[in-house]
This record gives structure tokens, C-alpha cells and sequence, in this order.
């Protein structure tokens, strides 16, 4: 077993016009990952500053804002993806599938299936340091559009992600979180958490703070795209009838319009 009380460095790397990746550092191994590469410089400006070295670089999708800097990244670090997205993904040196569990940077990290923004897509769990790295999957108050996968396939990534315990940091991929917000009001406006927590956002953004990493019970809460098993929120919009998956279609598809 690892040690999970191993003490891991986190640092958010804004990427592109709204990108993040994300860097984890172990000081007492010297390991470095990074978690997805949208473009090389910034991400080479952080490791540079801090004296750090890739040792890892995870995957959790084949789009080009997530991979365009893992050539000029790589020089040596394992790369790290989905088996099932490996034909569309830069070569990678570990294939991964839901359900495995691999270390990193001294970590147990598991991996998690979360299709629907892309089929393939996947997040990694790190338990010890409560870290998990949804990219376009479960996102700050959000989802990720159904490019290829199905609102079945989505709803149960979103159910998956729930449930991991709710102190878990939920590292995603962009910052979209303020129009995330405002979509979240205009169907949940009686939601007193989601409004406080729209106007800190709207704060944060003010000053040119990041509003990701975000906290999964936050997100429970607030976000709703996870609420849409909730009875009351279905009766709130008039849509008791509705299955659970019908709902969450129905929420992605006036986010979609909006």
C-alpha cells in the first residue's frame, strides 16, 4: 500500500483563452504530474519557476486543448491515457481502463470511466490527497457538451462522480464556471446556496482568480447537472414526469440553447 498521508503539492495552470491543467508535486520524491497539456509554455514557465521535472503525464481525453502540449512536454515523462481513446491520443506509454489503479507520485490514482463529453474520456481519483481530474466531464457548476456520448452515458459519469466523498477537490478542465452560473440561476433561481455562491464567483472572476478547483459538496448542491434525480427540482420546473436520465437531457439541453 502508499502512503495516502503522503503531503502533495497542487498548482492550477490557466492554458489557452480558458483552459486549466494541472500540476501535482511530491516533495519528497521529487514526482511531477500533469494532467492534461492544452499548450507547452505556461505549463513549462510553472515547472520551470518551481525547479520541478515531469515524471507523468495523465490524459483524460483526445481533444486538442488537452493534448497539444504533450510533445514538447513529454522529454521522458510516462504518458499516461485511456486504452480505449489510445488510436486518437498521442502514444502513450501506459494504457489505462476503468477501474485500475496506478501510481502516481507516490499515490494510489484510480481511474474512472466518465464517457459523454467523449466516449473514452476518463478521470483519475487520487483518495489520499482527495484530488479528482474530471477535465470535461463533471465540471465547476457544469457539464460538458455530449460531443459523441449519450445522456445515459453522461448521467451515469455524473452519478459516479457524486459519489466520491464530498470533500474531494473537482479539478476541470476550463474556466466556465460564471456562465455555468448564470445557466444554473435561470433554471434553480430559489437555490439560496447557488446564489451566494454565484456572487463569489462573480467576485473572484472580478479580481482574475480562478473559480477551479471546486468542492464536490459544492457542486452536490449547486450544480445541476447533479440534481437531476432530485424530486423537488424535477416538481420545481414542471418535469416530475420525467426519468432521471430524461431530466438531466433536458437540463444539458437548455444549457445547450442558452
Amino acid at each position: 500500500m502508499t502512503n495516502e498521508n503522503v503531503p502533495l503539492e497542487l498548482v492550477t495552470v490557466p492554458c489557452l483563452s480558458d483552459n486549466y491543467a494541472f500540476l501535482v508535486h511530491n516533495s519528497v520524491t521529487g514526482d511531477t504530474a500533469l494532467i492534461d497539456a492544452p499548450e507547452a509554455a505556461p505549463i513549462k514557465a510553472v515547472l520551470d519557476a518551481k525547479g520541478w521535472a515531469l515524471t507523468d503525464i495523465l490524459i483524460t481525453h483526445h481533444h486538442y486543448d488537452h493534448i497539444d502540449g504533450v510533445a514538447e512536454l513529454r522529454d521522458g515523462a510516462r504518458v499516461i491515457g485511456a486504452a480505449a481513446d489510445a488510436h486518437r491520443l498521442p502514444p502513450l506509454d501506459m494504457s489505462v481502463n476503468e477501474g485500475d489503479i496506478i501510481q502516481v507520485c507516490g499515490v494510489d490514482t484510480h481511474v474512472l470511466d466518465v464517457s459523454g463529453h467523449t466516449v473514452g474520456h476518463i478521470a483519475y481519483y487520487m483518495p489520499g490527497p482527495k484530488f479528482v481530474f474530471t477535465a470535461d466531464s463533471l465540471m465547476a457548476l457544469g457539464c460538458g457538451r455530449l460531443f459523441e456520448g449519450t445522456p445515459e452515458q453522461m448521467w451515469q459519469s455524473m452519478q459516479k462522480l457524486r459519489a466520491l466523498p464530498p470533500e474531494t477537490m473537482v479539478c476541470s478542465g476550463h474556466e466556465y464556471t460564471q456562465s455555468n452560473a448564470r445557466f444554473a440561476l435561470s433554471i434553480d433561481p430559489g437555490n439560496a446556496e447557488l446564489i451566494l455562491r454565484s456572487a463569489a464567483i462573480d467576485k473572484a472572476r472580478s479580481a482574475g482568480l480562478a473559480t477551479v478547483p471546486s468542492i464536490l459538496a459544492d457542486e452536490i448542491r449547486t450544480n445541476p447537472f447533479l440534481r437531476a434525480d432530485d424530486p423537488a427540482f424535477k416538481a420545481a420546473l414542471g418535469l416530475s414526469d420525467l426519468s432521471d436520465v430524461q431530466m438531466f437531457a433536458e437540463i444539458r439541453a437548455r444549457k445547450d440553447k442558452f
